[in-house]
């Protein structure tokens, strides 16, 4: 549990130090506020107390609507009001909830034995709470420009145009005094100022009668002041709002154009890897040409002959005298047999006699199976030294 303050007379450094300690409590102990705005319910608190001494802070267990408990801080006793040119305190207790104080404190009139709540009030309702909606500050509050000492002014100024408490008739029996709401868990006590008598009640006294004696001059400036900080509060929910609203277009904006510069960064990533492709096939391209330069180079003349005109007989050249010999053996073999189909073909067709083709055929015969025999005996000729090369190379290996 937090640190309670001490129950003499407080000034401001014993409440300092009391909300010091209080709000850097950690672990199970610690009050349930975010850590960012600690400071702010420090000062805002120090603030209160140094301009209405009879609210006191303190820290005790408060009770949700839905049976929640916390431990929170709260400011405890009167407020002031002037009522008909007297001094009235009511009994007031102002809880920080866990969202203060990015939202509004709840704020319950907590009446003696001898007080009641107006009925029908338009900002108060019978347990005492004062109604959020119904008070123009309350509405109205934005973080971080509103405060607790602005609040207590404002409702001191709303209940002295029509106090919310008035006094319990006397002949009426004192019951015990009513729990100001079922979220309120500790009674009020008094300290920092007795509460005065409150008005009669407004069934029973001359209340409201007595209104028409009041200063018209007075009554026009209380309804002045009222109308001008409800159009205030107005303009400022109306501020609030259309900034809200252009903050909530900036920050679409911020995500569109981060999801944009994702895009453009996925993009510019493609294209890098896509140039270094493209640097790569460039780089083979010009190895590739730097190739083929060479070639050229190495065999201009032979491209000059190109040129030229080139003799079919010298685009090959046998390695050795061997194949020279089977390459002339095989080409004339090719001729022979080309010959013969074509003198097959003129015997057929008439075009010579045919005792001249036997004897042409005899002839070209003879001449084809001599090229042939040239030919396999320089075929037989090679694969041997052929294996007589790889005879002696096994041989090596074998020694080896």
């Amino acid at each position: 549990m937090a640190p309670q303050p001490p129950t003499s007379e407080l000034n401001i450094q014993q409440v300092q130090q009391f909300l010091t300690n209080s709000l850097s409590q950690r672990g199970p102990s610690a009050l349930p506020y975010a850590e960012d705005v600690k400071w702010h319910i420090r000062q805002h608190l120090v603030a209160l107390m140094g301009a209405f001494p009879s609210l006191r802070p303190r820290a005790s267990s408060f009770t949700h609507n839905d049976g929640r408990s916390a431990h929170l801080l709260q400011g405890e006793g009167t407020m002031p009001i002037s009522f008909r040119g007297a001094v009235y305190h009511l009994p007031v207790v102002i809880w920080l909830l866990e969202s203060y104080p990015r939202r509004p404190p709840a704020v319950y009139l907590t009446p003696t034995r001898d007080m009641l709540v107006k009925p029908g009030h338009s900002l108060v309702d019978p347990s005492g709470l004062v109604r959020e909606d119904a008070v123009p500050y309350l509405r109205s509050w934005v973080y971080p420009a509103s405060n607790l000492v602005d609040l207590v002014r404002s409702l001191s100024h709303l209940f002295g145009i029509d106090p919310p408490l008035y006094t319990r008739p006397s002949h009426t029996p004192s019951p015990p005094a009513p729990s100001p709401s079922p979220s309120f868990s500790s009674p009020y006590g008094s300290g920092g100022g007795e509460p005065t008598r409150f008005p009669p009640p407004p069934s029973t006294q001359a209340h409201f009668s007595a209104r028409p004696t009041e200063d018209p001059s007075e009554v026009y400036r209380r309804n002045a002041i009222s109308k001008i900080l409800e159009s205030v509060h107005a303009d400022m929910a109306t501020l609030r709002h259309s900034q809200e609203a252009e903050m909530e277009g900036l920050f679409s904006t911020q995500a569109e154009l981060r999801r944009r510069q994702q895009e453009l960064s996925r993009g510019l990533q493609e294209m890098i890897q896509e140039k270094e492709g493209f640097e790569q096939q460039l780089q083979l391209v010009l190895m590739n040409s730097d190739l083929l330069e060479g070639w050229v180079r190495e065999n201009e003349e032979l491209c000059r002959r190109c040129r030229e005109g080139v003799d079919v007989d010298d685009v090959f050249e046998p390695v050795d005298g061997l194949s020279r010999q089977m390459t002339e053996c095989t080409a004339a073999d090719i001729a022979i047999e080309d010959t013969i189909y074509a003198l097959d073909k003129a015997v057929q067709e008439g075009a010579i006699p045919f005792d001249s083709y036997l004897r042409t055929v005899r002839t070209l015969s003879r001449e084809q199976f001599f090229h042939r025999a040239t030919a396999a005996k320089g075929r037989a000729t090679l694969v041997h030294a052929q294996v007589t090369s790889m005879a002696s190379r096994t041989q090596q290996y074998v020694s080896q």
